[in-house]
């Protein structure tokens, strides 16, 4: 089957890691001849070293896009995929009136968001990451839907897959510390108030326990992050919160941590390097990762919303809980692996996209179904303004 793969903008971040590594799974484990399209970043290097076919989109900063629509026609004119598979809602609206609707391609949509997202089309075959998102996509009307959970490589993110000591000399950690890891875009979206409060978190559990916290990742907080780091080492007199800044292969980072705190990916990637994690989101919202919630966060996804407030008491105690206890670390580890194992390993999600693909191959939606269920989708769009370019719409959700 030949599956053209259109992503959104290559920057270093959760989904377009997911795009890449599946992609190339699907090659390689079913045999698929795949390209992937996608507006140019960073991580165009991880699909080059994947070993992918890319093709440059242009970027967009309205939904649907003239641009994106006519390169994308000029690509499938070129290409001519079976299929077509789109990653997230806003790719999903330049693929959908001309390739799906009047050309008649399949399409599969996967939505790696942590809300519904009404602007969807309802008859596309669409993959949610989570059961909970499922489960209301097709209360909804979403008759299509399926799970596909976020893949980990568990053989690249490993114990023993990398080396941190270079990573752990550049740092100055060493066995005296206790270190915290976050591997992270530092965006005012989703991403920035679990980084303060963890920095907050050290500035206070700092003065009892020996933490170094390391942030691996760029964006438009950082020079806050910096500041608050600076102000919590000056504190506590020594260099507790250090910014490692963008790293395109962030292993070493994992492998040298005694404690991730983060969310989706970031925190599965942890879990399958053996490493205890804290698992934040809004709103204030903490817990560690372990028997007791692993049900939670399987059916809710790898992040929370809190009750909201200024007490960042919750954080603060999942963080001592595990600190305090480093004889645990060990066991911990191991059950987070054994889950990540189970449930998210890329060779058992590449399987089932490969089942979702031969679906939407076998089952398309006759032409006047699926024009109603677009002027819908048009509807949806013009009330809720979905015009606006996704990183516009990141800054004023922030």
């Amino acid at each position: 089957m030949k599956i053209l793969v259109f992503a959104h903008q290559l920057e270093v971040g959760g989904t377009q890691l997911c795009a890449i590594q599946l992609t190339a799974a699907l090659r390689d484990l079913h045999g698929h001849d795949v390209v992937l399209f996608a507006t140019p970043g960073p991580a165009v290097k991880l699909a080059e070293e994947n070993g992918l076919r890319y093709l440059p989109a242009p970027d967009a900063f309205v939904h649907p896009s003239p641009a994106r629509m006519y390169a994308l026609h000029k690509a499938v004119r070129r290409e001519k995929p079976d299929l077509i598979h789109v990653w997230d809602w806003w790719q999903c609206l330049d693929a959908y009136y001309i390739e799906h609707l009047v050309m008649r391609i399949p399409v599969l949509v996967t939505d790696m968001m942590m809300i519904l997202t009404r602007v969807l089309p309802k008859t596309l075959p669409t993959t949610f990451g989570t059961p909970e998102l499922v489960d209301q996509a097709r209360a909804e009307g979403h008759r299509r839907a399926e799970l596909l959970l976020p893949p980990v490589d568990v053989q690249g993110n490993a114990p023993n897959a990398v080396d941190p000591q270079a990573f752990r000399d550049r740092y100055g950690i060493n066995n005296s510390h206790i270190t915290l890891v976050s591997v992270s875009r530092l965006n005012q979206f989703m991403k920035a108030e679990s980084l303060r409060r963890t920095v907050a978190a050290v500035r206070t559990l700092g003065r009892e326990l020996p933490l170094r916290y390391v942030i691996v990742g760029d964006g438009q907080v950082r020079p806050e992050l910096e500041r608050l780091a600076a102000e919590t080492n000056t504190e506590l007199g020594r260099s507790a919160v250090v910014l490692a800044g963008e790293l395109m292969d962030p292993r070493p980072a994992y492998a040298a941590a005694d404690i991730v705190v983060g969310m989706g990916g970031s925190a599965l990637r942890g879990m399958a390097f053996g490493k205890p994690v804290v698992i934040v989101g809004e709103r204030g919202f903490s817990a560690p990762f372990n028997p007791e919630t692993e049900e939670f966060f399987y059916y809710k996804g790898i992040y929370g919303r809190g009750e909201g407030g200024a007490s960042n008491e919750r954080h603060v105690t999942d963080l001592r809980g595990l600190a305090e206890h480093r004889d645990q670390f060990s066991a911990i580890g191991e059950f987070s692996r054994q889950w990540v194992l189970r449930h998210f390993a890329l060779d058992k999600v590449s399987a089932q996209l490969n089942n979702y693909y031969c679906a939407a191959m076998a089952e398309m939606s006759q032409f006047h179904v699926a024009a109603t269920d677009g002027l819908r989708t048009a509807a949806v769009c013009l009330r809720e303004r979905r015009v606006l370019s996704y990183r516009f719409w990141q800054r004023i959700s922030g």
